[in-house]
């Protein structure tokens, strides 16, 4: 205890550091990912009405619907653009420059989505997700790599860990923030997307008095007056020798090579395991099956007989055992290691998923195992919370050096933003239909909540069904099947095999990089990119023909 109080006074500059870097960089991405379903409905009954106000007739349901997940994945594609460019920018410009360009951009598209109930143009939400995914292309690139450089050796682990930690609050903020109490109503939905305006102005003042990564001013600038200057801010008063030698050591041994392309960086043996971790714990993360657990949890809920004004809050609960076992990851990252934890959460989401797919394809003949699977979700987020999502980012900086790192994390990025592209153009036509047929089975039901009847009718004003079909007349969301009901509760083998894959592949080859230099960290691939009799020091030995550039 008492080391640990004083780390936190010694280390204050950094962690205050951390904190701003984090409440810019992780949480907005976390914040929209959850936020943006809580509205979905309301914005479709806007796009529809704006365009009858236009043009005088409706949108057909499924034109509606695509304009929807057009408006859930263009989020995607901004930020994978803002993950492609981000690498050559940071190089060029500095990461604290870019950064701070991000805020901007956050906050032009805080106000695009302030303004357009306002201004009567759904055009306007297109406009809006589109730049904030490419802000956070941006930023969730900066981060993780930002965080990483500023902290000395004994704490990097906990400061890539809280990577995780803001993401998983800012997903619990939007849970929060979403709900109809709140920012969730009609009224007050577009507040609830430009939340996030607040959080780039706050870092958009306070970055300017925080310095760039120690590591970043001595090997790519040379700067060793601004080095010992930044040295002094974050880690404050004390015997820094240690870490400062294992910089000057990585500075040598990157002395006589350049930043590398992207297409470069797969052709460099010396970087090849390097990169297989990369793609393998990154698809492994995007498709653990915690998105899919998330989506399916009210089925659950609601088959467990929760009241549906219950089901919001219970989903809350989820969220948050996420963020407070990200928490947990941050604190035991140091003490247990990267490799313990990626590996055991690995290992016990597999043995969770296992359980849950059992108990949803028994829940119809014994009614106990509702219950089971309700506590099964939340064991596998708390599982997921302390191994992969806290422990990925950590390993990811630490096994790239200075000057892979940029290229090495627009890969990073491109890997989670396609996925994510992916998902947002496919889930909203299952939620869709699903959440219609809910609210079409509420309306027939006398025991209806007032909600579900005002929203059901809504949706027939809007659709412009007549009262007297409204009973027989389904929407044409109604017709299609879930992916549930196509695959059955066995749709969670496809993500029990990835994570068989990935943690078989992490415990055979993965080294522990938990007290370990970056050139350490290199000298254990080396064994594996070159064999352990020719492992060699391959930054020095690396073409000089290589460009000081990351763009495709």
């Amino acid at each position: 205890m008492a080391n640990c109080l004083s780390d936190l006074l010694q280390y204050r500059g950094l962690f205050q550091m951390i904190l701003v870097l984090g409440i810019g960089g992780s949480f907005p991405y976390g914040f929209h990912i959850s936020a943006i379903s809580y509205p979905s409905l309301h914005i479709r009954t806007f796009i529809n009405e704006t365009w009858i106000e236009r043009y005088g007739y409706p949108l057909h349901p499924e034109t509606i619907m695509l304009l929807w997940s057009f408006i859930v994945s263009v989020y995607g594609i901004g930020g994978l653009l803002g993950s492609l460019y981000c690498g050559y920018l940071t190089t060029k410009y500095r990461k604290k420059k870019c950064q701070i360009v991000t805020n901007l951009i956050m906050l032009v598209a805080s106000l695009f989505m302030a303004f357009c109930k306002m201004a009567k143009s759904f055009e306007m939400i297109l406009i809006g997700r589109f730049l904030y995914g490419m802000g956070t292309g941006f930023s969730l690139t900066i981060h993780p790599q930002y965080v990483g450089e500023i902290s000395p050796k004994k704490l990097r682990g906990f400061s890539n860990s809280t990577l995780a930690v803001f993401l998983t609050l800012g997903k619990v903020l939007g849970q929060i923030f979403g709900l109809r109490e709140l920012l969730g109503n009609e009224s007050l939905w577009p507040l609830l997307l430009a939340s996030t305006g607040l959080t780039a102005l706050i870092q958009l003042i306070m970055l300017p008095f925080f310095p760039e990564s120690p590591s970043y001013l001595l090997i790519q600038e040379g700067n060793e007056d601004a080095f010992m200057k930044a040295i002094k801010q974050l880690w404050g008063e004390g015997d820094h020798q240690a870490e400062i030698d294992d910089i000057l050591k990585e500075k040598a041994a990157t002395k006589s090579t350049k930043t590398l392309r992207v297409l470069e960086l797969f052709k460099e043996r010396s970087l090849r395991w390097q990169l297989y971790f990369l793609v393998t714990i990154m698809t492994s993360l995007q498709l653990s099956g915690v998105n899919a657990i998330y989506f399916y949890s009210f089925e659950v809920f609601r088959a467990a007989r929760f009241e549906d004004y219950l089901i919001p809050y219970i989903s809350l609960g989820v969220g948050t055992c996420e963020c407070l076992s990200s928490i947990v990851c941050s604190s035991l990252i140091e003490r247990f290691g990267r490799r313990m934890l990626l590996c055991g959460g690995y290992v016990l989401m597999i043995f969770v998923l296992t359980l849950l797919t059992m108990t949803l394809s028994l829940q119809h003949q014994f009614f106990w195992m509702h219950y089971f699977s309700v506590v099964l979700i939340f064991l596998f987020v708390i599982c997921y919370g302390i191994g992969p999502s806290g422990a990925t980012g950590a390993i990811i900086t630490e096994i790239f050096s200075q000057s892979f790192r940029p290229s090495a994390f627009l890969i990073y990025g491109s890997i989670s933003w396609v996925w994510l592209f992916v998902l947002g153009m496919i889930f909203p036509y299952i939620v869709g239909s699903q959440n219609c047929n809910k609210l079409y089975l509420g309306y027939r039901e006398t025991d209806c909540t007032e909600e579900c009847l005002t929203t059901f009718k809504r949706i027939c004003m809007v659709h412009r069904i007549p009262d007297e079909q409204r009973m027989t007349v389904l929407l044409p969301e109604l017709t299609g099947k879930t992916l549930q009901e196509s695959l059955g509760s066995f749709c969670y083998l496809i993500f029990l095999g990835i994570l068989v894959f990935s943690s078989v592949f992490t415990y055979l080859f993965l080294p522990e990089t938990k007290g370990k230099s970056i050139m350490e960290i290199k000298g254990e691939f080396n064994k594996l990119n070159f064999g352990k009799k020719q492992a060699v020091n391959t930054e020095n030995n690396l073409s000089k023909e290589h460009t000081f550039c990351t763009r495709l």
